[in-house]
């Protein structure tokens, strides 16, 4: 979830936030607190990024999320009045629900919770029903930004803010986009003049920052090639990936995503199941994409809730039926049956292969599960109570696989993601290419200013402009760029971040050299104060100086085995 409050100033688009808590994480607390009355502890490992923990936890926040609740709460009653002048009792019975929804919704929020999603999460997880895990700070993918002091900073900013928030410092860390780079000598794709230089791998940044384990997928575990001809499709990522492969060998031994693996510096890796990925995942095979099931394309406006269901025709919005939430919810139980026989089938397939009992991790984007797919947060709690009587099955997190069972192997690993083809093509292309040419020198210059100008006259410029190029890291402007799906607004959301660290740096430089704010630009630093105010707790030390051979030295190389 990028940054998406404004503080009063001119709007980031705080609907993608609101809809979030609404239909994802209050529902999710709620199947968690049933199953909890229960006995029931499904142990899911849910990764909060920390620039959502600092949004919940914003008074902002929680101003919008009650007038968004009470916006649709009169949107249900109006729809409610219009369908009864209609006679339409079945519309009329689904807008009633949609009330009590979001009616239960604000109650849940204020009463119950106490307006804090990231303490009612805390909650569950010193109840141990969950792990909470962290993330980079602003969910910046890893594997290309440009100095090894952001990809520090992203982590142990990750590291600070979960301590902030949970009480406790995390064990495992979700990789944005799953995207690992190893220990080689990296070069810039974007800049072909300029040389290769030493870079750490991912996971000796993990490590220093106390980190037990991260996620990748299933491919980078096997340590097969990407999927897509790179060289065809962008010749840059054909360069990386050819000269990161001269640093691995593929393995000989067979590998599975049913075992976790410790790479050289004792860092722990899962891999993600492609067994059970499609059938929860995939509108179009998948259990979402059950006609029966509440279509998420079709709004009813003004209040813009949701009538209809998926239906058998899926690509006419035209053609969509009215959705019977009683026949979609007698749905969600078998749904959830089917998967716990494919994760018991899929883990007694991998026993008489390995004569071993493995470990399934299914991997999914919070998101799917109420906002996408709006029965998904009933699913997980059928699917959880499904678990816990089945009698073969034990659910666990991370961290309890690990202090149970020790890895077994030591691994080394490919470059890669968990994007489409397995490897960068989605944050790095022809689209949005020249993002990372206005990145890679804002990142470079933070680096000087963040060591040089510390403690003196221009620290507190230098601090704003580090919140505007954490911001401006996110992953989510290059995918949404890439997959069209709010592309202006996020090369708007980019540009804006890039021209406000531009000018802080400018101002920095100034008042650094002896120079002073004028009135205009004491107004400016104030906006970007208010407006982009994320981290307020964050220290320039974040960048400090990142050498590759005190990490190897640390924590030298093993034998792979």
């Amino acid at each position: 979830m990028p940054y998406v409050l404004s503080h009063g100033k001119s709007p980031h688009g705080t609907d993608w936030l609101t809809e979030a808590a609404a239909e994802c994480y209050l529902p999710i607390l709620n199947a968690l607190d049933r199953l909890h009355k229960e006995g029931i502890k499904p142990r899911w490992a849910i990764n909060i990024v920390p620039v959502l923990a600092e949004q919940l936890a914003d008074e902002e926040f929680k101003v919008e999320f009650e007038a968004y609740c009470q916006a649709k709460i009169d949107a249900a009653i109006h729809d409610q009045e219009s369908f009864a002048a209609q006679n339409d009792l079945k519309m009329q019975g689904v807008a009633a629900l949609w009330q009590r929804m979001y009616t239960r919704s604000l109650v849940q929020f204020k009463h119950q919770w106490g307006r804090s999603i990231t303490e009612a999460f805390r909650y569950f997880q010193d109840e141990g029903c969950i792990e909470l895990i962290t993330s980079g700070a602003t969910h910046g993918y890893q594997a290309l930004l440009g100095t090894d002091e952001s990809c520090r900073a992203q982590i142990k900013l990750g590291v600070q803010t979960y301590e902030k928030h949970f009480g406790r410092k995390p064990r495992g860390i979700w990789l944005p986009e799953c995207a690992y780079r190893p220990h080689y000598n990296w070069k810039s794709p974007v800049n072909q003049e300029e040389l290769a230089w030493e870079r750490l791998g991912t996971e000796e940044i993990v490590k220093q920052e106390g980190l037990d384990y991260f996620f990748v997928d299933s491919h980078m575990i096997r340590g097969g090639m990407p999927l897509g001809t790179y060289a065809m499709n962008f010749p840059q990522l054909a360069e990386l990936f050819a000269r990161s492969s001269r640093y691995f060998t593929p393995p000989e031994e067979f590998r599975s995503e049913y075992e976790h693996y410790q790479l050289p510096n004792g860092v722990v890796v899962f891999a993600r199941d492609p067994q059970t990925t499609v059938k929860v995942w995939s509108g179009d095979v998948g259990y979402p994409g059950d006609p029966a099931y509440l279509e998420f394309h079709k709004q009813l406006y003004p209040g813009r809730l949701r009538y209809w269901r998926i239906s058998e025709n899926k690509s006419d919005l035209g053609a969509k039926q009215p959705y019977d939430p009683y026949n979609a919810f007698e749905k969600i139980q078998g749904h959830a049956e089917d998967l716990v026989r494919t994760v018991t089938g899929t883990l007694a397939h991998y026993k008489g292969l390995a004569d071993r009992t493995g470990t399934l991790v299914a991997m999914y984007d919070t998101e799917l599960f109420g906002h996408w797919w709006w029965e998904g947060p009933e699913f997980l709690y059928e699917m959880a109570k499904a678990m816990h009587y089945d009698g073969h099955l034990q659910m666990v997190s991370p961290s309890d696989v690990i202090d149970d069972e020790p890895a077994r192997h030591m691994i080394t690993m490919p470059e890669g993601s968990w994007g489409e083809g397995g490897y960068h093509y989605i944050w790095l292309n022809d689209g949005n290419y020249w993002t990372w040419e206005k990145l890679y020198p804002v990142e470079r210059k933070l680096r000087q200013m963040a060591r040089d100008y510390r403690g003196g006259p221009a620290e507190r410029l230098v601090k704003q402009a580090a919140r505007e190029m954490l911001l401006a890291e996110a992953s989510d402007w290059q995918f949404l760029i890439s997959t069209f799906s709010a592309r202006d607004y996020s090369e708007i959301r980019f540009a804006d971040h890039i021209e406000r660290f531009d000018r802080l740096a400018a101002l920095a430089d100034r008042v650094h050299g002896g120079g002073k704010l004028s009135d205009s630009d004491e107004l400016f630093l104030e906006e970007c104060e208010s407006k982009d105010s994320v981290f307020q707790d964050l220290e320039l030390s974040l960048w400090d100086k990142v050498t590759p051979k005190d990490a190897i030295a640390q924590y030298p190389p093993a034998t792979v085995t």
